[in-house]
């Protein structure tokens, strides 16, 4: 199984500036477009399971995150550019089977978001951790919300270093955690919530 361990935070332009003076030496850009899906009868967010379709750079990538305990969230993707046809695609590399039952009456678009991420390697203790700064908006319900976010990833090592990380990063740039996923806030918007 593919496990992400990410933490969140809030944060406006100025401190993304300062956050990528002090971090960034090599830095790699994507131009984000990401539209979540679910179910008409809404199966898959009642079970807290992500399904997108993002634009990454102009190359499709489909996902599914299917949550777990505390930090850490089941994630399978592979490249494809139709949700549908993707499905089984992630269930034949471990997404749980139950996808496929579960999308049985189809999907819809629901909420989406576009944003610029920069992202940067950073190795900290014995691991590798992944910063990104994604600004843009999220968009629901025809209706749009700033995107202005920090986001520190375990890429390897024990997920402590992760939040060892963050927490430093988090006192020093006074972020603000950011509990929701960027699905959730968009849904959210979606429903008027």
């Amino acid at each position: 199984m593919g496990v992400e361990f990410e933490l969140k935070y809030t944060a406006d332009p100025e401190t993304q500036e300062k956050i990528f003076a002090e971090f960034f030496r090599n830095c790699q850009r994507y131009q984000m477009a990401t539209t979540y899906y679910d179910t008409p009868s809404g199966s898959l967010s009642a079970r807290h399971i992500t399904l997108r379709c993002r634009m990454e750079n102009g190359e499709a990538v489909c996902t599914v995150k299917t949550p777990m305990e505390g930090y850490g969230r089941g994630e399978w993707d592979c490249r494809c550019d139709d949700i549908r046809k993707s499905i089984p695609m992630l269930c034949d590399q471990g997404a749980p089977k139950e996808l496929i039952s579960l999308t049985a009456e189809g999907v819809q678009e629901v909420c989406g978001a576009r944003f610029d991420r920069r992202a940067a390697s950073v190795a900290f203790g014995e691991g590798m951790l992944e910063i990104a700064l994604d600004r843009g908006v999220l968009t629901g319900g025809g209706k749009e919300e700033p995107l202005c976010e920090v986001e520190v990833e375990l890429k390897s090592g024990a997920p402590e270093l992760a939040i060892a990380f963050a927490t430093q990063l988090k006192e020093s740039y006074h972020l603000i955690p950011q509990k929701k996923s960027k699905f959730r806030r968009a849904l959210d918007l979606a429903k008027g919530e």
